[in-house]
């Protein structure tokens, strides 16, 4: 069974630092990851970079001045496997400032797929357990996003996650073209 079809077979532990390379359709962003921060984030992170799992995966929740989230993949069926693969929370060991890339979550221990850049000083987010586990390098490529949609209803026009989830990237590419997307993620370093 492959890697993006089973959790389980991620491989783990990720190096102790390590760069992915996010190829988007906005240019290259670097993520150097530092396993010390967040070690399970970081494992989490390799593994689905390494399997594939964020080729062809948008960028669906660009707030200026906020964050950049992306991580709900394209295919529903791959969804539907790793929205019940939750992975339990890191203690938080850096704080979110620009740049630093941290799973979301929705809940204690509740981390699966979704992470985010932030674009600003976010350090509020401590406090809510988010841990960074990476920064990226190129915190203008991020910015640069495309974020006229913002927020999904009814704090902006984004798509709803929970019918990305379940659509995928045709629910995303009929009623949100603009947006920008992981083309291909790979470990570089």
């Amino acid at each position: 069974m492959s890697t993006l079809t089973d959790p389980s077979a991620l491989p783990a532990p990720a190096p102790e630092t390590f760069t992915v390379l996010l190829e988007t359709t906005r240019g290259a962003l670097h993520v150097d990851v530092e396993r010390a921060l967040a070690p399970l984030g970081a494992d989490r992170f390799y593994g689905l970079v390494q399997a594939g799992y964020y080729d062809d995966v948008a960028f669906f929740r660009v707030v200026p001045g906020f964050v950049a989230q992306v991580g709900i993949h394209g295919d529903p069926a791959v969804n539907k496997i790793w929205r019940k693969a939750p992975f339990r929370d890191d203690p938080v060991r850096a704080e979110n400032l620009p740049g630093t890339v941290t799973f979301a979550t929705s809940g204690k221990d509740a981390r699966t797929t979704q992470f985010f850049i932030n674009l600003r000083d976010n350090r509020r987010l401590d406090a809510m357990g988010f841990a960074p586990f990476g920064r990226v390098r190129e915190l203008e490529v991020a910015e640069a996003l495309y974020s006229g949609y913002g927020e999904s209803p009814p704090g902006g026009k984004g798509p709803m996650q929970g019918e990305l989830h379940r659509q995928g990237n045709a629910y995303l590419r009929a009623g949100w073209p603009e947006l920008d997307y992981i083309v291909r993620a790979r470990v570089v370093a």
